[in-house]
């Protein structure tokens, strides 16, 4: 081989590394970039678009959507008949208190309602299938 072609050679070999490496990096920054930016869905196996800027940590969810995983279970907010019962036994229990939301609980009792009491302590009230109310927690 003469030293023409090897040089032609070793640029070509130069060359398809150089532009392997940056093909390569691009989409590794392209799949960073989109790990970055988005987060998981509360109720939806797919990834949703962040409002964060990239770099910026994931927003905190918000506890008020429901989500909380515990044993398996992901607590989801309560609809319809059984959020009316589950509130009305919740403000019964605890008279004067705000309802943040009513979910199925994931920690021993059948439903909760998350509560604020006039004096700005929150508690969980835990209720039953039966809509009695099995116990109530001070505190988040």
């Amino acid at each position: 081989m003469n030293t023409f072609r090897k040089a032609t050679a070793g640029a070509a070999l130069v060359a398809a590394t150089l532009a392997g490496g940056a093909v390569g990096a691009s989409l590794l920054g392209t799949a960073n970039a989109q790990t970055a930016t988005t987060t998981p869905a509360a109720s939806s196996s797919t990834a949703a678009p962040s409002s964060q800027p990239t770099g910026q940590p994931p927003a905190q969810q918000d506890p008020s959507k429901g989500g909380h995983v515990a044993n398996g279970i992901t607590e989801t907010l309560l609809t319809g008949d059984t959020a009316t019962k589950v509130t009305a036994a919740a403000k019964a229990a605890v008279p004067g208190a705000t309802i943040e939301r009513v979910e199925n609980d994931a920690e021993g009792a059948t439903y909760e309602a998350h509560m604020v009491k006039a004096d700005g302590t929150h508690v969980t009230v835990k209720v039953n299938a039966d809509f009695s109310v099995k116990g109530i927690e001070t505190g988040m």
